[in-house]
């Protein structure tokens, strides 16, 4: 069910990872952020909750999968999550790998800065992406 106004229905909503008939996963097109991802649920739900127990289930594991590509390719700091829904009412986690060199840290991406970014090392997790990706659908996929 595609609800009008909702860009989670509309589309993919950043570059797709992973897509199955229940979820997919996408890379954010985040500034000062490379490594964000999101993990969607495809049929348009608000809330956790909305989910089956199974299908919940099948969230949280894409989720913790995504958190740990993140952990073992980028060696990150600190993977954050978080599942908001304010802005959009589509069920989305977001997956944030964090280093405590970012432009936020140790505040929320949301926040104001804390420093300039890194463009240099901004780069470099940006070309391990690639990997990353592949490594995320690898681990999702059955």
């Amino acid at each position: 069910m595609n609800v009008k106004a909702c860009p989670l229905c509309e589309s993919d909503g950043g570059l797709l990872v992973f897509r199955n008939e229940q979820l997919r996963v996408i890379q954010a097109s985040e500034a000062g952020f490379p490594a964000f991802y999101r993990v969607i649920w495809n049929r348009h739900v608000a809330e956790f909750s909305d989910l089956s127990p199974a299908e919940r289930a099948t969230c949280m594991n894409a989720v913790a999968a995504v958190e740990q590509v993140l952990r073992s390719e980028l060696q990150a700091h600190k993977i954050n999550l978080a599942a908001l829904g304010n802005v959009v009412p589509h069920l989305h986690w977001h997956v944030i790998a964090r280093f405590d060199w970012d432009s936020h840290f140790p505040a929320p991406v949301w926040a104001a800065p804390q420093r300039p970014s890194d463009a240099e090392k901004l780069a470099a997790v940006a070309s391990r992406c690639e990997d990353v990706n592949r490594r995320i659908a690898e681990e999702i996929a059955p």
